[in-house]
């Protein structure tokens, strides 16, 4: 039974209603604290409840007014630090800069390590992340990083769905390609995958299928959409091979630019994601957007988490 003795959960301004979610599943009270911004643009945090000896965890997602919700979390880390705070975790569904995560041209900034910098010299004990984009950022950090996978989700999404015979599963790129053939072998279906060349960022030239798809229902799998030009450019070329029906299936729903319009016009049937990232406007300008909710996964981490029990058994469960 968890009584939540000596736990406080706090939230920031980027996605409260996740923080709500969670707090409701673990059946405690959202931990009470003032976020708001000065005129010049200064996040300002007031921890206004005793945090003393508490197991502290602070849930805040990368998304809208990145930078602010990446301070709050700073600020809120080393309020709670400094008022004798027993151990503190910063759960970051979207770890901020992920994608900044390697120095791939002359002076380019590493800037996922800087993130990482910040989040231990404020005062983080640990970090709970869901879908890294690259996993290498684990390495970052000097404190311990579990990273939830919400492969579980999606594959307990595709059982209840969808006919497991008519399904092939589709990586919209080469780098997807281990995510995408994990699923594919634990629902025991066919895999295919697209080879695709950039010219520049965000601009897809080229793109290639390799596998079997005809007749098919295909699901794409990735770990973001953004602008949602790959999975739209995709979605076109598996109907172009014949397929029956074309989803797509993302962690990280970020849908920015013209995203919406994209997926309304392309060929998707549905663009399924998580709530790592507020969906409701999402939802509500776009019926071909499907939500799943992680956020019975990241109730489970903080419970199982307080009391010092294995995380790694939500790796391959959906916990009930």
């Amino acid at each position: 039974m968890f009584t939540g003795n000596g736990i406080k959960i706090f939230t920031g301004t980027s996605h409260p209603e996740l923080a709500e979610i969670i707090a409701r599943r673990l059946g405690v009270p959202l931990a009470r604290a003032e976020v708001t911004k000065s005129g010049i643009g200064e996040s300002h945090v007031r921890i206004t409840e005793s945090v003393r000896e508490d197991d502290v965890y602070i849930i805040n997602t990368g998304c809208g007014e990145i930078n602010t919700a990446l301070m709050e979390v700073c600020i809120m880390i080393h309020a709670c630090k400094i008022a004798s705070a027993k151990r503190i975790t910063a759960i970051l569904p979207l770890f901020p800069y992920a994608r900044q995560d390697k120095k791939d041209k002359s002076r380019a900034p590493i800037t996922a390590k800087l993130v990482a910098n910040m989040l231990q010299k404020s005062g983080c004990d640990h970090v709970i992340t869901m879908d890294l984009h690259a996993s290498q950022i684990q390495g970052f950090f000097d404190v311990p990083v579990d990273k939830l996978y919400a492969e579980p989700s999606s594959i307990q999404y595709i059982r209840t769905n969808f006919n497991l015979s008519d399904i092939v599963i589709v990586s919209p790129d080469a780098g997807g390609a281990k995510r995408a053939t994990s699923m594919a072998d634990r629902l025991g279906v066919d895999f295919a995958l697209f080879h695709k060349e950039r010219k520049k960022a965000n601009e897809v030239s080229r793109m290639v299928l390799v596998g079997h798809v005809k007749d098919k229902v295909a699901i794409l799998v990735d770990d973001m959409a953004d602008t949602c030009g790959t999975l739209c450019l995709a979605a076109q070329h598996l109907s172009e091979a014949g397929v029956a029906k074309v989803y797509a299936m993302v962690t990280h729903g970020i849908l920015s630019g013209n995203a919406l319009k994209n997926v309304e016009e392309s060929a998707l049937e549905k663009l399924i994601v998580t709530n790592t990232l507020p969906q409701t406007e999402n939802v509500a300008k776009c019926a071909k957007i499907e939500v799943i909710d992680i956020g019975n996964v990241l109730a489970e981490v903080i419970r199982r988490s307080h009391y010092g029990e294995s995380v790694s058994k939500l790796f391959d469960e959906v916990p009930y």
